[in-house]
């Protein structure tokens, strides 16, 4: 019985198919959903996605980050921008880097809301350079 797996982003729905796992990039470290899983909501981190069917890994994409929602019958990953690992490239990478530090040092640090919205998108994009650095 496997798991109904949809990625979706603000433009639209990228996948929706049956697979027998997914490993996500959760905020709290990866997350491994099989079918069954116990339902839950999780912050998604800058990283990689990877979706298995049957014992082999059919599909790696980067996550820039967003929100997973698991049930026993489904995981809706409702991510902000995911991408083939094929098109994740090194100097995107360091551009968003570049970006994301000096969007931290404008920000107003007493605006914790602000503040850790340029840390997440710090993280993201450092997490984007190590894939496009990665053998």
């Amino acid at each position: 019985m496997p798991t109904a797996l949809e990625i979706v982003t603000p433009e639209r729905l990228l996948l929706s198919r049956a697979v027998d796992m997914v490993v996500v990039p959760a905020a709290e470290g990866e997350l491994g959903v099989l079918p069954g899983h116990a339902p839950m909501i999780a912050l998604l981190r800058g990283g990689v996605l990877r979706i298995f069917e049957g014992q082999q890994e059919t599909s790696r994409l980067f996550v820039a980050g967003g929100f997973v929602e698991i049930t026993p019958e489904r995981c809706t990953v409702l991510a902000s921008e995911v991408m083939p690992l094929a098109e994740v490239s090194k100097s995107a990478a360091e551009r968003r880097i570049k970006e994301a530090e000096a969007a931290y040092a404008a920000v107003d640090k007493s605006d914790i809301a602000a503040r850790d919205m340029t840390l997440d998108h710090l993280q993201s994009a450092r997490a984007m350079l190590a894939v496009a650095e990665a053998p």
